[in-house]
């Protein structure tokens, strides 16, 4: 019975917050320059560069904060980024 009683705790409670936990470390090491976040306070920002540790935000024209990455909780609007690929050009004679 017991056996059971852990069994249903660790499929009810333990494996949805490791997943949840490992989905908010993705969300945090993909943030980039120019994605708009919000932290766990509640402030909205824009990044402006990104460390190991940290997270520059610009919370007004001019005002720019460091957080540390735990702290983003959610990004509102992701920049789109475009990988610079050069084509090669073939002449054609």
């Amino acid at each position: 019975m017991i056996v059971l009683l852990f069994g249903v705790m660790y499929f009810m409670m333990i494996r949805p917050q490791q997943r949840k936990r490992r989905e908010a470390e993705q969300m945090q090491s993909s943030i980039g320059a120019g994605d708009e976040v919000v932290t766990i306070g509640g402030l909205y920002g824009t990044v402006t560069g990104v460390d190991d540790e940290t997270v520059m935000l610009e919370v007004a024209p001019g005002v720019q904060t460091r957080y540390a990455r735990p702290a983003i909780a959610r990004v509102v609007k992701p920049v789109e980024r475009v990988e610079t690929v050069q084509d090669e050009v073939e002449v054609k004679e």
